[in-house]
């Protein structure tokens, strides 16, 4: 849209303003998360003294007592916790759980190294147990975490954490931005109202009040007196996107564009402008081609699945003795699985079919051709599978049937956290994502699992587990990890 376009009246739209609890809560929300952080710093250092000062000492006779100055109590480590949650701008940045609670992990660790270097160069490391340390780290940390998801929700309750926002834009890619919001409380964002041209074909209108045009975006903006705005029309031409920046921008406070790069590795991406050139480039990584990161991968695949394995040795021999009472045949099921770089390896897993279940599945099939249909679209069967023994639906239900594959880990054919274990004869079907996928071993878990599990058809199970290799992190797989907990206790989309 040219500049030159004049704004169309505003009058014939019911334009929502602003409400005193928003305009309160810009100002208030920060301030309260910052005594509730305060507060969550403080009794952590308090429970860390408690329990280094008072309690150990019971188990270990050779700790000595300590004690801890209120400065340091009260100011010195509250304020530097404080510092470096500002600087990450965690008291006005609007950040799913999960990413606010990385930023809270490297802000305690920084902390705690920082205070470490303190103590060595002002000789106080003799005074204070390195104990000590460890424990502030980690309870300030869960203290933190948890303070801030019950401070944001309460602030959410009363209103004053909600950031009202105008949508431009109510096609496709507005739609998957409503749905994050929504599902994602703990950001903040309320949708105020929807700024677009072409509304009568669009099914977010339903939901959402259209407030306005593109020709008359700034009048309502202004009128609104909303301060962020998300421009969620990527098919707008370059021009006329400029354009709409041009106009709104002088009336808000922050202008997001939301660019269609769905898909795409976004882990660690690097931002780059020339200036001269008025350019931005995105650098962007695939993160399991990096040496150093498969290596942190295969240290924290073996540590933890080593202590997996040590716990989960009495539930080996019950689940096993109950597979043998249960049905003829062996415990194990050894399966051929494609690995890294396609090379097939042996999976192990439960039994949990009956010995002829092909030939079970091939009479189900010609009996129940609507089966033979879902088994093409998911490689799975939702509702009811003939070749599944009585154990085995409850071993797949809560999937412990995969529990062997700890092994598989171990022998490092294998991951805690990866993409889906692919039968050799679904190579085909995986198509130019297999080259992406198979860069990495597969995992236990993995983002399908946790995104859906098997009610996600076989082409958003590929999307899933290509993104997650070109994105992979060591935050990632701990998060994958902790929700897959989740999903296997509830035994939601397993089957």
């Amino acid at each position: 849209m040219p500049s030159s376009v004049k704004s169309v009246s505003v009058e014939q739209y019911q334009i929502p303003t602003v409400s005193l609890t928003s305009r309160i809560g810009r100002y208030l929300a920060p301030v309260i998360l910052l005594g509730a952080d305060y507060v969550s710093i403080t009794f952590a250092i308090i429970t860390s003294w408690y329990l280094r000062a008072n309690l150990l000492p019971r188990f270990f006779e050779s700790l000595d007592p300590f004690h801890l100055s209120n400065k340091y109590l009260y100011f010195i480590v509250p304020i530097t916790y404080i510092v470096f949650l500002a600087y990450e701008g965690l008291y006005v940045k609007r950040l799913p759980f999960w990413k606010s609670a990385e930023l809270l992990f490297k802000i305690c660790s920084y902390v705690s190294a920082l205070t470490i270097v303190i103590m060595y160069f002002t000789e106080k490391s003799n005074d204070v147990s390195r104990i000590f340390v460890l424990l502030v780290w980690s309870i300030s940390f869960f203290y933190l975490a948890v303070s801030r998801y019950f401070s944001k929700y309460i602030l959410t309750y009363f209103g004053l954490w909600k950031k009202p926002v105008v949508v431009i834009g109510a096609g496709k890619t507005a739609e998957i931005l409503a749905t994050s919001f929504a599902s994602e409380p703990y950001l903040g964002y309320k949708i105020v109202g929807l700024i677009e041209d072409n509304y009568m074909d669009r099914p977010l209108i339903q939901e959402y009040p259209h407030i306005g045009v593109f020709a008359n975006a700034e009048n309502v903006i202004l009128k609104s007196g909303v301060q962020d705005v998300i421009i969620a029309a990527p098919g707008l031409e370059r021009e006329n996107l400029l354009a709409l920046i041009y106009r709104i921008q002088p009336h808000v406070k922050n202008v997001t564009i939301v660019p269609d790069l769905f898909g795409i590795p976004l882990s660690n991406i690097e931002v780059e402008t020339l200036f001269n050139e008025k350019t931005v480039m995105l650098k962007m990584r695939n993160n399991l081609t990096s040496l150093r990161n498969r290596i942190i991968k295969r240290i924290f695949d073996v540590v933890v699945g080593a202590a997996i394995l040590l716990m989960s040795l009495p539930i080996f021999l019950a689940v096993g003795l109950t597979i043998r009472l249960d049905s003829r045949g062996p415990i194990l099921h050894i399966a051929k699985r494609l690995g890294k770089d396609g090379k097939k390896f042996n999976c192990y897993k439960f039994r949990t079919m009956f010995l002829n279940a092909d030939r079970i599945l091939e009479t189900y099939f010609a009996d129940n051709p609507e089966a033979q249909a879902e088994w093409n679209k998911f490689a799975k069967l939702k509702n009811y599978d003939p070749r599944i023994t009585r154990v085995g639906v409850w071993l797949r239900k809560y999937s412990l049937d995969e529990l062997p594959q700890i092994v598989n880990v171990m022998l490092g054919n294998m991951s805690l956290v990866g993409p889906r274990p692919y039968l050799p004869r679904e190579k085909e079907r995986m198509g130019y994502a297999a080259h992406t996928i198979f860069k990495t071993v597969p995992g236990i878990t993995g983002l399908w699992q946790v995104s859906g599990r098997n009610s996600i058809d076989f082409n958003g199970r590929i999307q899933l587990d290509s993104w997650y290799v070109r994105n992979w992190s060591l935050w990632h797989d701990v998060v994958i990890l902790l929700k897959t907990l989740k999903v296997v206790v509830e035994g939601k989309g397993a089957y």
